[in-house]
């Protein structure tokens, strides 16, 4: 118990220490001597704390755990398996009581018999307290004599900046002479790197440099240390900062010492029994020196170097060069003032200009001969059905959808009634003979023509920032006796407000048929007949396909990028009840009405494009209002896979009021822009800096942007008119797969150069094979049907159907091939993966070829 003992007698010690320490500080602030018992009635259980702490502490920490548990053992105490934090906590309440040391009696033995001591206590404790009391007043003394001299160096340096600037204007225009007359002007190629030799250019001509900053930049052919530590090549900015600070550093330095009062300076050395001198003063406003040196350096850099090479040559002569300094001054501020209005001329100017181009094509038209009616409800309530129904009335109507597949339902369906009907999408053209009544894309409208009845369905799609403006356009240009729009429920007070004074009926619907939330998490092995099973990736909807197969489901399919034929056909199919369950992406939600039972969300989130990120209230509402079939179903069944309280939440609360929409260039727009710019360049340029009106958001162009930059400044953008190229870089088609973007700059390449168009790639292996194909001929006939070459667009449609059937085939063979395979192990890869072997079997190949190169 060696180390309790020692530890015992430091405590002893430094408890001594701490109360002699207690003593001082309680007599130092009386002025007459107090007892010893004063002090102890005073501060005596203070002192026994003191101990306490002291002693536990010191023990807790300085004996070794070995000890504590011996210690412990010897008052009885069990320590075997004993945590270590428990032995802590018992050796702190047993060890406080081992040979307790009691202050009041040490204090009692040292000072109560003796005063003379008491007293000698006394006098150091008051001693100590003048002596710091008198350091403090001299501290502050000092911190307000400090103050005084840098306010009095600051007001020095105020008064004196042109006396200051002057000498040293004129010393670094010496400097500048000489560098240009005898140093090599050096270049560096953009990849070199420091062991490089940089490249000798021949003698400077001050003629290259406006200003002295521009000489800055100019590389002097060293290599220099940064700040942080690494090289690199040094430039005459750095060199002529650091000859700044060290001249600027002397001149203003001596100026504010010569000028500093006699005051200040008797009150220094009274204060400190020293002189003031410039080194003494430097160490006080050193940052004062700093910042005006900066502040020199700065003006140096804005100087003309003609003006200093002028003065390079020049005697000093404050008087002189003060009245060239004023001089080249004056000129530099009024060239300034001269450039600022002109650049506030020509934003002024530019903004006039970007109004005129674009804010006029943004305003609905004042006066409409048209009566609108607006159909406005919830999904699957009837509304494009009554619309159409009165269309189909009408001695001319035309009907605008958001999908390629609804405009060919809404043809076929209108041909097969005995109406002749038109089909226009961009990508086909079917013309009906006698047919007064045309099905479109919405892009596909076309402001000029009339018809009795005009349609336009999804009108919610206003909102989207890329397709949105195709809405507004149809919204306000349609000539017709009546236009029907249709549209979600949020939707209702931005189209009333569109349509201004024009004549309206609203008509809103509602579901016959309630939608009822499923209380438990949905599983896979629930899936019934008539269920809709929606996910977001076309991948996701393969995979989940093909587990359902296996487990002897009969399965259609429908994603974003299947041919509208072959979904069509899987729509057929499910309707018919050759399948019993449809497994969908959200595609499903728009316009696709089936006879399903229940929708059941796979997920909760979609990837948007940039982010993954939870539903919105109003996708969840146009998916779930597939559910329920009128005439089959008496209740729509949504099932979730997880967090059902969050998800029932979007369902059934109410959206928010759409209050924007999105607005893209028109003909018009182009019209204008030309009569001042030929450039689409320049057109991007003004299309971003335009603020959009209140009420909507621009488009952003990004496919037309991004397509542009292929082509700009080629022949390809010198040869075609503007408003042809821009037609063509707004084609309809996926600019995310790099094998469509080669296959539309080479078909550019071919429309200016009046040779043939080259053939769309055709594969049929896979299914990835085959939709790539399908999309490589959409694109084709794209560029036929706007070269007017409709003839020629017969072939690739027949070949298309042939390529969408294999699709078909592909989907409804029983073991859907669903993605990229590793060749070697045949381990399923994800659809973006950039090898053909997966990472596992690449390393085991490259293991064994390590050992086979060591072997030899």
């Amino acid at each position: 118990m060696k180390k309790i003992t020692d530890t015992h007698i430091k405590a002893i010690s430094h408890t001594k220490q701490k109360i002699h320490e207690d003593i001082i500080r309680f007599l130092e602030t009386k002025e007459k001597l107090p007892s010893f018992a004063q002090y102890l009635e005073d501060r005596g259980e203070y002192t026994k704390q003191i101990w306490l702490n002291v002693w536990i502490n010191k023990a807790s920490n300085e004996i070794p755990s070995k000890e504590k548990r011996a210690f412990l053992r010897e008052r009885g105490f069990v320590t075997k398996d004993v945590a270590r934090k428990l032995i802590n906590q018992l050796f702190r309440n047993e060890i406080r009581d081992h040979q307790p040391f009691d202050p009041n009696e040490w204090l009692n033995q040292k000072y109560g018999q003796q005063m003379e001591t008491w007293q000698v206590c006394y006098e150091q404790a008051r001693a100590q307290f003048f002596a710091r009391q008198e350091e403090q007043r001299r501290e502050k003394e000092q911190t307000v004599l400090h103050d005084k001299i840098e306010a009095e160096a600051e007001k020095i340096v105020e008064q004196n900046e042109e006396r200051l600037y002057l000498p040293f204007r004129h010393s670094m225009a010496i400097r500048l002479h000489e560098d240009l007359q005898t140093k090599k002007r050096f270049y560096q190629v953009d990849t070199a790197a420091l062991e490089e030799q940089l490249t000798e250019a021949g003698s400077f001509d001050p003629r290259d440099y406006e200003t002295v900053g521009d000489f800055f930049g100019e590389l002097t052919g060293h290599i220099e240390q940064t700040w942080h530590w690494e090289f690199e090549y040094e430039t005459y900015y750095s060199v002529y900062e650091q000859l700044a600070a060290n001249y600027a550093f002397d001149l203003i330095l001596q100026m504010i010492f010569d000028n500093l009062s006699e005051q200040i300076k008797n009150d220094y050395k009274e204060a400190n029994s020293e002189v003031l001198t410039t080194d003494i003063l430097m160490d006080m406003i050193d940052h004062l020196l700093s910042d005006t040196e900066w502040k020199c350096f700065v003006e140096l850099e804005e100087e003309a170097l003609a003006d200093l090479l002028h003065i390079a040559s020049l005697p000093f002569d404050e008087a002189v060069h003060k009245s060239l300094y004023e001089k080249g001054k004056a000129e530099r501020e009024q060239k300034k003032a001269q450039e600022q209005a002109e650049l506030e001329r020509r934003k002024a100017e530019e903004e006039r200009l970007i109004e005129e181009i674009f804010g006029q094509a943004y305003r609905p038209p004042a006066e409409r001969s048209v009566r609108y009616v607006l159909h406005i409800g919830e999904t699957n309530t009837g509304k494009t059905h009554q619309a159409l129904e009165r269309m189909k009335q009408a001695k001319s109507g035309l009907y605008l959808a958001p999908l390629r597949l609804l405009a060919l339902e809404v043809y076929e369906k209108l041909n097969k009634e005995g109406i002749p009907c038109s089909l226009k999408t961009g990508e086909e053209e079917k013309a009906t003979q006698a047919a007064c009544h045309a099905s479109c894309t919405v892009e596909m409208f076309h402001e000029k023509d009339f018809y009795e009845v005009v349609v336009i369905d999804e009108a919610q799609m206003i909102a989207d920032k890329d397709r949105g403006f195709s809405w507004y356009k149809a919204i306000t240009g349609a000539r017709a006796d009546e236009v029907h729009i249709i549209a979600s429920k949020n939707m209702k007070e931005m189209l009333i407000q569109l349509l201004g004074d024009s004549e309206y009926e609203l008509i809103e619907y509602s579901r016959d048929i309630p939608l009822q939330v499923e209380p438990a998490p949905f599983k896979l092995f629930e899936t019934a007949k008539g269920d809709a099973l929606v996910c977001f990736s076309r991948r996701e909807v393969l995979e989940t396909a093909a587990r359902l197969k296996k487990n002897r489901f009969s399965v259609s399919m429908i994603y974003g990028s299947m041919p509208p034929e072959t979904r069509k056909k899987q729509m057929q199919q499910f309707i018919e009840g050759k399948t019993s369950v449809i497994v969908s992406t959200d595609a499903i939600g728009m316009g696709l009405n089936l006879p399903i039972r229940r929708i059941v969300f796979l997920k909760n989130e979609k990837f948007d494009g940039s982010r993954r990120r939870l539903l919105t209230s109003q996708e969840v509402k146009q998916i779930a209002g597939r559910a329920g079939r009128k005439g089959l179903y008496s209740v729509g069944k949504v099932a979730f896979t997880s967090d059902i309280k969050t998800m029932t939440y979007l369902l059934e609360t109410e959206d928010k009021a759409v209050t924007t929409f999105a607005i893209a260039p028109t003909t018009a727009v182009f019209e204008r822009f030309q009569r001042h710019y030929r450039d689409l360049g320049t057109f991007f340029e003004l299309w971003h800096r335009f603020k959009s009106p209140k009420g909507t958001k621009k488009s952003s162009l990004s496919q037309e942007r991004a397509l542009y930059e292929f082509i700009r400044g080629s022949e390809i953008e010198a040869r075609l008119s503007m408003t042809d190229l821009y037609g063509f870089l707004h084609l309809p088609f996926s600019t995310k797969e790099p094998e469509m973007t080669r296959q539309w700059l080479a078909t550019m390449q071919a429309v200016v150069s009046s040779t043939d168009l080259p053939e769309p790639q055709v594969k049929t292996g896979t299914l990835e094979d085959l939709e790539l194909s399908y999309k490589a001929i959409g694109l084709h006939l794209l560029f036929l049907y706007r070269l007017e070459r409709q003839t020629e667009a017969i072939y690739w449609e027949r070949l298309r159907e042939t390529i969408s059937e294999g699709v078909h085939e592909q989907l409804q063979s029983e073991e859907t091939r669903t993605g990229k395979t590793c060749k070697s192990c045949r381990k399923k890869l994800p659809s973006d993966f950039r090898y053909q072997l997966c990472d596992s079997c690449h390393a085991s190949r490259r293991e064994k070829k390590y050992y086979r190169n060591k072997r030899y």
